[in-house]
């Protein structure tokens, strides 16, 4: 089990996953302008390892067949 699945079909359109690195890096600024290193530090990670994820490691998943598109050869 992973921590966190990524690669589910959500996540295919690219406006969906640059909005979650830059609204976790956008947070994180936000905790450190007010004070609070920790939790800057903690949304930083996050949205350095979704970036990571999301644009270098990202393997979308192949949409399913239905069953209607199934080749004419078996008949």
């Amino acid at each position: 089990m992973k921590f966190l699945d990524v690669n589910v079909s959500f996540f295919i359109p690219i406006w969906r996953r640059i909005a979650v690195v830059a609204l976790c890096l956008g947070w994180a600024l936000v905790e450190f302008s007010s004070g609070t290193p920790f939790w800057g530090i903690l949304f930083g990670a996050l949205g350095l390892y979704s970036g990571w994820v999301f644009f270098f490691d990202f393997n979308p998943p192949m949409p399913e067949q239905k069953k209607d598109d199934v080749s004419q050869d078996d008949e």
